[in-house]
């Protein structure tokens, strides 16, 4: 197995396919994918990858009926080399990590997109089943879940520009610091 960051190919490749393969309950593209993963390597504790990839697709039912098993076997390749990558950043460098935002052209301006990679990252929370957190830990949970739940929506559409450019600069932050939070955990 490769190891290091995927290529930009690799991440149009794996985008493709999780929109080929993807269904309403599943993960559609590789910011959501980002998302998620970085929460299960985040979290708690191990998930095994049998469990998250049930997940990825919305339950064991849905799981792709690849074209072909050189398909199957390069998609669990990329995308294992992608969270071992995650997982180097979190642990060893992680000034470098950056969450996989989009981006998208509105009026000739380009803007960060976060809802998807948060909507990911809390499937992988609800994936782990969190227990309670510190209030320090939730308030950094809640700048995530601000953009990654939907009932949040309307207090994100009565933000002014600066409040809601603000939550999303907060969000790196946010999973470093949920990280050490659970790191820390783990260790006593």
């Amino acid at each position: 197995m490769e190891h290091g960051p995927l290529a930009e190919t690799e991440l149009e490749w794996l985008d493709d396919v999780l929109l080929e393969y993807g269904n309403d309950a599943s993960v559609l593209d590789v910011s959501e994918l980002d998302g998620m993963l970085t929460a299960i390597l985040s979290g708690p504790e191990l998930i095994p990858p049998s469990q998250w990839m049930s997940e990825m697709w919305g339950g064991e039912k849905r799981k792709p009926r690849w074209s072909s098993a050189h398909e199957a076997e390069r998609f669990m390749t990329l995308v294992m080399q992608h969270m071992n990558d995650i997982a180097e950043r979190l642990q060893y460098a992680p000034e470098q990590l950056e969450p996989m935002f989009g981006f998208r052209d509105i009026e000739g301006q380009e803007c960060t997109v976060v809802e998807e990679w948060c909507f990911g990252y809390m499937r992988g929370v609800a994936l782990a089943n969190w227990p309670a957190l510190s209030a320090e830990a939730q308030t950094a949970l809640d700048a995530i879940a601000l953009h990654g739940d939907e009932a949040n929506f309307t207090r994100l559409d009565e933000m002014s520009g600066d409040e809601y450019i603000q939550s999303i600069d907060a969000i790196p932050a946010a999973v470093l610091q949920l990280h050490r939070y659970w790191l820390e955990k783990r260790r006593h």
